[in-house]
């Protein structure tokens, strides 16, 4: 992969940032969807463990600075959970579109980074699919990892276009289909990164435990909590017709 010409052997990390969406780890306001169907406390005990380790996965780049864009009123409890080995920086506004408006704001501004921002339930992402974002940058305006349901799981961009995420969509099965929409009508090129799918109803988890039970390393934490809540993880199972 290409680096910028401004990253020196002392600043490995300068020219390219990842970003990673999240919220607070409290109940009843993390995978609502999921809260249907199992305790509202083991939930919000994934959601905590699905961060975790989609930070580590973050981290494990090496080469990128690694950031949360969070709530204003996540910006405390983020923090400490996260014992300030990343930044933790509050969006302004409210809601994702919100949220990814204010990643490029704050960290694209000034034209000289890459910044790749993602899903904070997506521990079970290759590396090489962020290093392929921030690669794609290189020669196209966005970056995009399109989900299986019609929404997407990454965008990347070296500069902020306000415009990018406005109007309805986001979190339907429409979101990338109006995001390709609007960046095609402010005329950027667009990279793909390859389809996966996010963690946010039961079949999801489902297919989750079952990538973790054959590679438990890729999102150790995840995988615990999946031990504990075995039982009713193949229940769901079951109900949605799986087995």
């Amino acid at each position: 992969m290409e680096f910028s010409s401004e990253i020196t052997a002392h600043s490995p990390k300068r020219g390219r940032t990842l970003v990673i969406m999240a919220k607070a780890p409290r109940p009843g306001r993390v995978k609502t969807r999921l809260a249907q169907s199992l305790p509202v406390e083991a939930v919000t005990e994934l959601y905590r463990c699905l961060l975790d380790d989609t930070m580590a996965l973050a981290r494990s780049l090496g080469t990128v600075e690694v950031a949360i864009m969070c709530p204003a009123s996540d910006v405390e409890e983020l923090t400490r959970l996260t014992r300030g080995v990343v930044t933790v920086v509050p969006q302004k506004g409210e809601g994702l579109a919100a949220g990814l408006t204010s990643v490029f704001a704050h960290f694209a501004a000034s034209g000289q980074q890459r910044v790749v921002a993602f899903n904070s339930d997506s521990p079970h992402l290759p590396p090489s699919v962020l290093t392929s974002a921030f690669g794609a940058l290189t020669s196209h305006d966005l970056a995009v990892g399109p989900t299986n349901d019609g929404g997407y799981y990454l965008v990347g961009a070296k500069t902020a276009y306000p415009a990018l995420f406005e109007g309805d969509g986001m979190g339907t099965k429409s979101a990338l289909e109006a995001l390709l929409a609007r960046a095609r009508g402010l005329r950027l090129s667009i990279a793909y990164t390859d389809t996966f799918y996010d963690i946010d109803v039961q079949g999801d988890l489902t297919r989750l435990a079952a990538e973790l039970r054959l590679a438990p390393a890729k999102a150790p934490q995840t995988a615990a909590w999946l031990k504990r809540w075995g039982l009713a993880v193949a229940q769901l199972r079951t109900a949605a017709g799986d087995l």
